[in-house]
C-alpha cells in the first residue's frame, strides 16, 4: 500500500488494507481516491512515491532480497496467524507449500504452535519439516487426513487453485477456523453441515495494516526469519515466469533492480 483515506474506522484502527471508503492505494494498478493521479505501476522501478505514513523500516539484520517478499507473502500469513491466536498449546495447519505457505510454516512454528503442513506432493515433506513443520500430511491420503479429525484450532489455506475445502473443515475442532488467504479464480463451495456441527468458522484475510506490517518485520529480525528466495536479474524475468507457472521456485523470485542498468 502507498496510501488510504486514513479517516474511516478501519484506517483509524490501523487496518488500512480494509479501508471502508475504497481509498486503499496499492502499489500497482491503483489510482488515488480522487482519480486524479496516474495508475501505480508497482515495484519494478527505481523508486516509488508513497505517503510517509506508509513507509516501513527494515532492520539491517535482514537481507533486503529475502525481506522484500515479507511485505506481501510474509504479512499475508503473519496477520491471520496472529489474529486467530496461533501460539503455544494451539494446533495450526498450513495448506500448501509455496510462496505464501512456506512463510506460514515459518511463522506458525516461531509463534510456538504445533504446526502441520498439508501438501498434495510427497516430495515436499522433507522441505516442510526443514521450514519448521512438526508434521507433514499428504492431503490426498484419506487415512493420513482422518488421523487429524476434529483436532485443529486454525487452518490457513494458501492454495490459489480450485479445490475441495470440506476435508479441511472436518479437521477443525469445535469453534475452529479455516482462513482463506489464497485466491482461486473459481467460486468455492462448502458443505453447510460441516460448519453447523462444530460451530466452525470460514474466514478470509488480506495482508496487514502499516503497524502490523512493521511489527512483523521486527519479529522477523528478532527471530532470524525471512523468505526463501532466488535472486534473478530483470533480463531473466520471462524465464522466471515460465518456471513460476510450473511451480519451479523455492519459494519466491526476487528481481535485482540494479540489473535495470544493464543491457538486455
Amino acid at each position: 500500500m502507498v496510501d488510504s483515506c486514513r479517516t474511516c474506522e478501519n484506517c483509524r484502527e490501523g487496518l488500512e488494507q480494509y479501508c471502508d471508503t475504497g481509498g486503499t492505494v496499492f502499489t500497482y494498478n491503483s489510482v488515488d481516491p480522487d482519480g486524479a493521479a496516474p495508475v501505480t505501476y508497482g515495484g519494478y522501478s527505481d523508486g516509488i512515491v508513497v505517503n510517509s505514513h506508509f513507509v516501513l523500516s527494515v532492520s539491517p539484520k535482514l537481507d533486503p532480497a529475502a525481506a522484500s517478499p515479507l511485505l506481501c507473502a510474509g504479512i499475508t500469513l503473519y496477520s491471520p496467524l496472529k489474529h486467530w491466536g496461533a501460539g503455544p498449546g494451539k494446533k495450526v495447519g498450513i495448506v500448501g507449500l509455496g510462496g505464501l505457505g512456506h512463510m506460514g510454516v515459518k511463522f506458525a512454528h516461531a509463534f510456538g504452535a504445533h504446526t502441520v503442513l498439508f501438501t498434495t506432493s510427497p516430495s515436499k515433506i522433507e522441505d516442510g519439516k526443514r521450514l519448521g513443520a512438526d508434521e507433514v500430511v499428504v492431503s490426498k491420503n484419506a487415512d493420513e487426513m482422518a488421523k487429524h479429525t476434529r483436532s485443529f484450532d486454525l487452518i490457513v489455506n494458501t492454495v490459489a487453485a480450485s479445490h475441495d475445502l470440506d476435508p479441511f473443515i472436518s479437521l477443525l475442532k469445535r469453534d475452529g477456523t479455516l482462513t482463506l488467504v489464497g485466491a482461486p479464480e473459481e467460486p468455492l463451495a462448502i458443505s453447510p453441515f460441516g460448519m453447523l456441527f462444530g460451530r466452525r468458522r470460514f474466514a478470509g484475510s488480506g495482508i496487514g495494516g502499516v503497524q502490523e506490517t512493521q511489527e512483523m518485520l521486527e519479529f522477523c529480525a528478532q527471530h532470524g526469519l525471512a523468505a526463501d528466495v532466488e535472486r534473478i536479474d530483470i533480463q531473466q524475468v520471462e524465464q522466471a515466469y515460465t518456471r513460476l507457472l510450473k511451480g519451479d521456485v523455492k519459494y519466491r523470485f526476487v528481481i535485482d533492480m540494479a540489473s535495470l542498468a544493464r543491457e538486455a
